[in-house]
């Protein structure tokens, strides 16, 4: 059975901020979405955290990256690493 892109299964994609990627192939991304409060119509930013899978460890902190939906892995993890979109800054070094 081969896959053409009429078939394809639509899978989540979401782009968001590397805030953690200590554990051992496993970063965690924050996404933030904006919306209009249900009540009162005004534009609230809400965030999320998704863990997802890093095989090769590309992603740092602060990098700007984009994650696709996936089977579970464990736990928590149900996110891929795609690509890095954007590398992070290096931090300004402090002379004392």
């Amino acid at each position: 059975m081969s896959v053409t892109p009429e078939s394809k299964s639509v899978l989540k994609e979401r782009i968001g901020e590397v805030i953690s990627a200590r554990m051992e192939k496993t970063i965690v991304v924050r996404v933030e979405r904006r919306m209009p409060h249900p009540k009162y119509k005004k534009i609230v930013r809400l965030q999320k955290k998704f863990y997802a899978h890093d095989e090769e460890k590309k992603a740092k902190e602060g990098d700007t990256v984009r994650i696709i939906e996936c089977r579970p892995l464990s736990r928590l993890k149900r996110w891929k690493l795609v690509e890095v979109v954007k590398q992070a800054e290096a931090p300004l070094e402090v002379v004392s």
